[in-house]
């Protein structure tokens, strides 16, 4: 008995022993304990970052082979700095910096040294960097644009901090990843999954092979391809007509809520922020405080809407039952609050809704606004309600689309106004001026073009959406798909309609027709203070224009907003026109009206700003 006890002792120690030796050959590696053993070296396999097309399957974004300099610091045996330095056209303090930078990151794991070498640098240092043990080069890709436009829309990428490295374990340093615009929102589709190649060294750091015959070694996975809802084409004109203008265009297809353009004025070259000078074009574009190129003022830039927002209390006094279309209010070359009167550019006389609109008439609007506020017991009722029907237009909110930046405007509530003045202390005639788009309201661009369209559609709006496929497969996103309800009855868009379409035929943009195409718009100016020298200083007005084509089944609305532009049917009108003529023809019949945007800038406008000289304002158009 105590032999068989003795023999079971032992057969069972021994294939413990055996089995514990069998999970330390075989099974006990998992990857941080792979990465952690000084004996194997793991080597990154970069996929190529996706595509990116337009709508139509127009080449967007591609990519470039580019080559960074790795260094793994434990390997790294004497040399020459000067000559090494020389090599890689770097200067030895910049050299040291990095190399102090990679042992504090780890001193077995690779770090970069300098990044993204050109075809021609590469073929130079191949050959000549097996002299110097521990550095390698790297292959991985860089962007490529087949555009010059678009740069607020695509973003850029660029290497990972060290605070993203410690939240984040897939990147390692020197890895790049989405910074801003399309490249940070889809990042995890277009970077890919990179592989990993484990191989194994012996006493003397060489390198023997795979290790354990590459059974944990990965293959790369391609970064998605995907399709975005811009127009290519018209991306590109309309930045071409932006040039030597400030601003921003959003452009949408009312059906979808697909962004056709997005502009922001001025703007770059995309491909500025590639390779080794992107910091260095970064910090130039970045520091340039006066025209702001990298500031994407069709999402960031908040203004007073002007005369496009009395559509929106045109439909809001419509649904209250306090106006129909044939109410008419009387103009005097403007209104007043008060003793004070505000001025009107209409031209006077017994208004309507149809001529309040086409004319845009600051009395009528007033009078419509007010009697939304008399209908109600008290202030506050009055402007709870006035504030739910114009918020539910998508206004005053960030419209949750997957633009990764933007902001939210500003709806102004009573607490807005208990702030200002105190709580019961102020009464319709205080925000009297947001019946004409110029008092506390705020929008931005895309918020206006996505009011546009909710206009168009007739009383509802798709969230404004910049992907469209990932890699042939439409997205399904009920937030991108399913349609939001305004709280204006359908039964009461037509008459607001045909008013804007009467601004093509007879209004304020009667000159900016367009044959063959039936056009509804809006014109809006907008007034421009500033202070210059501690004194409050008016500058010329920005300009602001909404429109959309057809009237009858809209398949562009957008919003286009100048800054110093002068009135609505300047500037803004103009742009407007054309983009809707390219979008719709896919050509130009106005050439007066292209001539005029593409010759004309506003550089003296923006330098009036600069030098502080007070401006008065000759020209006006409400």
């Amino acid at each position: 008995m105590k032999k068989i006890l003795l023999s079971s002792i032992i057969i069972i120690i021994a294939l413990t022993f055996v089995g514990r030796l069998s999970y330390l050959q075989i099974f006990r590696h998992s990857s941080n304990e792979i990465f952690e053993d000084t004996a194997i070296k793991a080597i990154y396999d970069y996929p190529e970052r996706g595509y990116i097309y337009d709508r139509n399957g127009e080449l967007l974004v591609a990519n470039q082979p580019a080559y960074d300099v790795m260094v793994i610091p434990r390997e790294v045996k004497t040399l020459d700095t000067l000559e090494f330095c020389e090599l890689l056209g770097i200067d030895k303090p910049l050299l040291l910096k990095q190399l102090n930078k990679a042992r504090t990151y780890s001193p077995r794991l690779p770090s970069v040294v300098v990044p993204q070498l050109s075809k021609t640098d590469y073929a130079r240092l191949q050959e000549k960097m097996r002299k110097y043990p521990g550095f390698y080069i790297q292959k991985r890709s860089l962007r490529y644009y087949d555009t010059n436009s678009g740069a607020n829309v695509f973003g850029f990428i660029s290497e990972v901090n060290d605070y993203e490295l410690t939240e984040n374990s897939y990147y390692k340093q020197g890895e790049l990843k989405g910074r801003t615009g399309i490249e940070k929102q889809y990042e995890v589709l277009l970077r890919g999954r990179k592989g990993v190649k484990y191989i194994q060294k012996d006493r003397f750091n060489r390198d023997i092979g795979p290790f354990k015959n590459g059974i944990f070694d990965t293959l790369p996975e391609q970064g998605k391809e995907i399709k975005i809802t811009l127009d290519k084409k018209l991306q590109e004109y309309g930045e071409l007509l932006m040039q030597g203008k400030r601003g921003g265009i959003v452009a949408i297809e009312p059906a979808t809520g697909e962004i056709l353009a997005m502009i922001s004025g001025p703007s770059y070259d995309p491909a500025l922020l590639v390779g080794r000078e992107r910091s260095k074009n970064y910090t130039k574009l970045y520091n340039d405080s006066i025209a702001q190129p990298t500031y994407d003022r069709s999402v960031l830039a908040q203004t007073s809407p002007g005369s496009p927002f009395k559509t929106i209390n045109a439909l809001v006094a419509l649904q209250e039952n306090v106006i129909t279309p044939d109410t008419k209010i009387q103009c005097f070359n403007g209104f007043y609050v008060g003793k004070k009167k505000r001025g009107c550019h209409c031209g006077g006389g017994l208004r309507d809704l149809n001529i309040g609109i086409y004319k845009s008439c600051n009395a009528y609007f007033a009078g419509t606004f007010r009697k939304i506020f008399e209908k109600y017991p008290t202030t506050d009722e009055g402007l709870d309600v006035w504030d739910k029907h114009v918020k539910s237009f998508g206004l005053g909110e960030f419209l949750g689309s997957d633009i990764p930046t933007g902001r939210s405007g500003l709806i102004p509530t009573k607490a807005t106004y208990d702030r200002m003045y105190g709580d019961d202390r102020w009464a319709p005639t205080y925000f009297i001026s947001n019946a004409i788009g110029q008092g506390e309201v705020l929008v931005t661009p895309i918020q206006l073009a996505n009011m546009t369209a909710a206009i168009a559609n007739r009383g509802h709006y798709i969230v404004p959406h910049i992907l469209k496929e990932i890699e042939g497969v439409k997205i399904t996103d009920p937030l991108f798909t399913q349609p939001k309800y305004t709280t204006i009855d359908k039964s009461h868009f037509e008459p607001v309609i045909r008013g804007m379409a009467d601004v093509y035929v007879k209004g304020t943009a009667a000159r900016l027709q367009v044959e063959g195409i039936e056009i509804a718009g809006k014109t809006g100016t907008v007034e421009n203070f500033t202070k210059i020298n501690g004194v409050r200083t008016q500058l010329t007005d920005h300009s602001v224009f909404i429109a959309f084509a057809p009237v009858d089944n809209p398949k562009i609305a957008l919003a286009v907003y100048i800054e110093n532009g002068y009135f609505g049917g300047r500037y803004a009108g103009h742009i407007a026109s054309l983009l809707i003529e390219k979008y719709l023809k896919g050509e130009i019949t106005r050439t007066d009206l292209e001539k005029k945007m593409l010759t004309t800038t506003l550089e003296k406008e923006y330098a009036k700003a600069i030098s502080g000289k007070p401006f008065i304002i000759n020209e006006r158009g409400w």
